[in-house]
């Protein structure tokens, strides 16, 4: 992110600090409850944000190197995503041509090769059919036109792309829009995979994908959590298309009061979160990504998936692994006595376990409660206030997508 557009962001959040005020939408609007528990609402979502959309898989530190693979089930079809031996981004459809079970069952790894456990048939990372056990009994076949079958898949500013569709359109520029020289500026495509953390719980994806509509809640849920870390009652918000940033500061913004704009920085300060239509929330600074992937059960509208991963510089890799030290930022110091409780900061790894902790045991605790009320039928709307225009957004772009009429406002 430019550094004039940080600075922005930077004066935008400690005034409304100053000010007590948040952002300002100028309206409220009213969603229907029927959205989080109607079936053939269900059927559609499901059809044209999952099943035939473009889905972010992960970033290129989940294959580090030639021969790496990673599989998923998330949005209906079995893929498996590899790096060939030439160094490409490559994803097929999970399945033997021969009788059609899965070629690679783990959730990652390495492999040179992909053999069925059925019959033995074997295919490479680059998708194509190598062996097939007793040929000259089963009889001959073309190779050729027999690999897994290629899906549409797109490695650019450090993202993997994958659309589930074998005849879908993938161009992660248009998917991105504006916030695409933003993601590359990020360099995000440097940070290795440290692992993940899956949340199944009892509340519609929508629900939870609410859960990072706004942040003022902090001081009121997280009271004990992240409100010690963040101020909640500030938010720089910018939509663009379908997608939207929204940023809000570490208390540590504070500091900035005594430093001179050119030596402002982000880091440290303020989290970035991009959300990416339909399902997808990010957070990104120079050392740590986190993204939200939230996904619905296809046959249990009152259930969603959450898997949220975790990717790191190699320089704070490191520094986790040996506890060596490491300048994150003149205010964010990691070493080991920094693990054994110093003060001088909270590791990155410690602020991901209170996000995991706060998002499954409190938030969407909450969201699990509001999905009971609304499965009961005795709310008819929930309304969505002036500070809250992400959620605006996405329900605005939500029922859009599917052909329905706007919000109404309050």
């Amino acid at each position: 992110m430019q550094h004039e557009m940080q600075v922005s962001i930077l004066k935008e959040l400690l005034q409304q600090l100053d000010d007590g005020m948040s952002v300002d939408a100028g309206v409220q609007y009213k969603n229907p409850t029927a959205f989080y528990t109607c079936p053939d609402q269900a059927q559609k979502e499901w059809a044209l944000f999952f099943r035939n959309h473009p889905q972010l898989i992960g970033l290129s530190g989940d294959l580090p190197t030639p021969g790496s693979f990673v599989t998923t089930e998330d949005f209906g079809v079995p893929v498996l995503a590899t790096r060939d031996k030439d160094g490409q981004f490559r994803a097929f459809v999970n399945a033997c041509r021969h009788r059609g079970s899965q070629v690679a069952t783990e959730e990652r790894g390495e492999a040179s090769r992909f053999i069925c456990p059925f019959h033995n048939w074997t295919y490479s990372p680059a998708g194509k059919l190598v062996g097939i056990p007793r040929e000259k009994d089963f009889g001959k076949i073309d190779r050729s036109c027999h690999g897994l079958i290629e899906l549409p898949a797109v490695e650019q500013y450090g993202t993997l792309w994958v659309h589930p569709n074998a005849a879908g359109k993938l161009d992660v520029d248009t998917l991105l829009g504006d916030f695409a020289p933003e993601i590359e500026s990020w360099d995000i495509g440097r940070l290795h995979y440290r692992g993940v953390t899956t949340m199944d719980k009892r509340l519609n994806w929508k629900l939870a994908n609410d859960t990072f509509g706004e942040t003022y809640h902090f001081s009121r849920l997280h009271g004990s959590t992240l409100n010690n870390i963040f101020y909640g009652d500030a938010l720089a918000y910018e939509a663009n298309g379908r997608n939207h940033r929204f940023v809000f500061p570490s208390r540590s913004i504070d500091l900035l009061r005594t430093l001179p704009e050119d030596q402002w920085d982000m880091e440290g300060m303020a989290v970035v979160l991009y959300y990416f239509f339909p399902n997808i929330q990010m957070t990104v600074n120079k050392e740590n990504v986190t993204i939200f992937k939230i996904y619905p059960d296809k046959q249990d509208i009152g259930r969603s998936i959450t898997r949220v991963c975790n990717y790191i510089s190699p320089e704070l890799q490191e520094s986790m692994d040996t506890g060596a030290r490491v300048v994150i930022d003149e205010t964010n110091v990691y070493d080991q006595e920094t693990r054994e409780g110093g003060d001088e900061a909270i590791s990155p790894e410690a602020v991901n376990e209170i996000v995991n902790s706060t998002l499954e045991q409190e938030d969407y605790y909450v969201g699990e409660m509001a999905q009971k009320t609304v499965a009961s039928g005795a709310l008819e709307y929930m309304v969505f206030g002036r500070n809250e225009p992400a959620l605006h957004h996405f329900h605005t772009n939500y029922r859009d997508a599917l052909g329905l009429p706007p919000l109404e406002q309050l």
